[in-house]
């Protein structure tokens, strides 16, 4: 008799280190300021929360299988061919189902030094080789990754504006990288940012997937619609690529509640214009605030700042969380994103950001 073997995953998946999201919780704290994850200040739209309300009766019915309403709604506002609309539980879904269709074993996948986790995450599920690029003033950098290209790289990625820096590449610069990849590597714009972006050489990226095959735009609800519970997202494609991912994805894989808030949240223009001028306020008054403390935040376009700290024990960034938390305000360490001296703080209501503000300026002065 042989021995026994248990079961062994596939290559790759025991090099992932589990993703650590921003932290909910402060022991003794029954509602602390919640500023780690990007989440929306203003909360979702109210025409969203109706419409995932009236559907409490209906969730013994699985919900459209093609997302066809929210599809529509996207195409309608965005001015897009629903037909090339793929939708989502999160962005993060989307990204998954990207790589399992495009990447693999003795395959590279590239993204800048600073991206999103979830790009290194979802290479190394589907065993292929992720690689962080170099970056330039925590930007991008499009030489780089050209430089990095080999016939072995099948996916680009780039965080358009990036998460967790803030940083963003214009509409003639990523045109610029698409122009360099050979036409069997496809670049994916995750642009989860875009509607807080309020720069006029900055486009999301629907204009390059119409002019380009090896193009894809990511967009999510998470963020400025504050829809992160509900897990959406959708995705911009050529019709070949859109006609990959609808036979990758599971057959009902967006919730029915998902798809009604969505279709509410797009068409709430109002709500959208509110959050937009709330954020940019907001964001340009605490990057001043703190750049006037000394933190030198990086300049950014996103609904977030990312401060940096001294060197030394008393001021640095691990001091600076603690002390932000013992005033019952969460914010995110980046050491998992190789910024050990900073920290990034979502912007929050009016109330909530000043008082991180005043909250860092006494521990600055400490």
């Amino acid at each position: 008799m042989t021995a026994k073997q248990a079961p062994v995953p596939g290559p790759g998946i025991m090099d992932i280190g589990l993703y650590v999201p921003g932290e909910a919780k402060i022991d003794g704290a029954e509602r602390p300021i919640r500023l780690a994850s990007n989440e929306s200040a203003l909360g979702p739209s109210p025409k969203a929360i109706a419409a995932y309300r009236a559907l409490a009766e209906e969730i013994h019915r699985y919900p459209e299988g093609d997302s066809a309403r929210l599809r529509e709604a996207l195409g309608r506002t965005h001015g897009l061919d629903p037909a090339r609309i793929v939708c989502g539980a999160g962005s993060d879904e989307l990204i998954a189902l990207l790589l399992r269709a495009y990447a693999g074993v003795d395959t590279d996948v590239l993204y800048s030094r600073h991206g999103f986790l979830m790009y290194a995450i979802g290479a190394k599920a589907v065993g292929a080789n992720p690689i962080p690029v170099p970056e330039r003033n925590l930007t991008a950098d499009i030489d780089a990754i050209l430089d990095h290209v080999t016939e072995r790289t099948r996916l680009v990625f780039l965080a358009n504006p990036n998460n967790p820096t803030g940083t963003y590449l214009s509409e003639r610069e990523v045109a610029r990288l698409q122009a360099g990849l050979p036409s069997h590597v496809l670049l994916v714009i995750d642009a989860a940012y875009a509607e807080f972006v309020n720069r006029n050489d900055y486009e999301p990226g629907a204009r390059l997937v119409d002019k380009a095959e090896n193009v894809v735009m990511l967009r999510t609800f998470s963020k400025i619609y504050a829809l992160a519970a509900l897990r959406l997202g959708w995705a911009y494609c050529p019709p070949a690529i859109a006609d990959v991912l609808n036979r990758v994805r599971g057959p009902f894989n967006v919730s029915a509640a998902a798809q009604a808030a969505g279709v509410a949240a797009v068409e709430d223009t109002e709500a959208l214009i509110r959050a937009q001028a709330h954020n940019n306020h907001w964001l340009s008054w605490l990057s001043e605030r703190l750049a006037g403390l000394g933190l030198d935040p990086t300049p950014s376009v996103g609904n977030f700042v990312l401060p940096r700290f001294p060197d030394d024990a008393r001021h640095n960034a691990d001091a600076a969380f603690d002390f932000l938390a013992s005033r019952h305000i969460i914010t995110r360490k980046m050491g998992g994103y190789g910024l050990p001296d900073r920290i990034r703080i979502t912007i929050g209501t009016a109330a909530e950001t000043e008082k991180v503000a005043a909250t860092l300026a006494e521990f600055m002065a400490s």
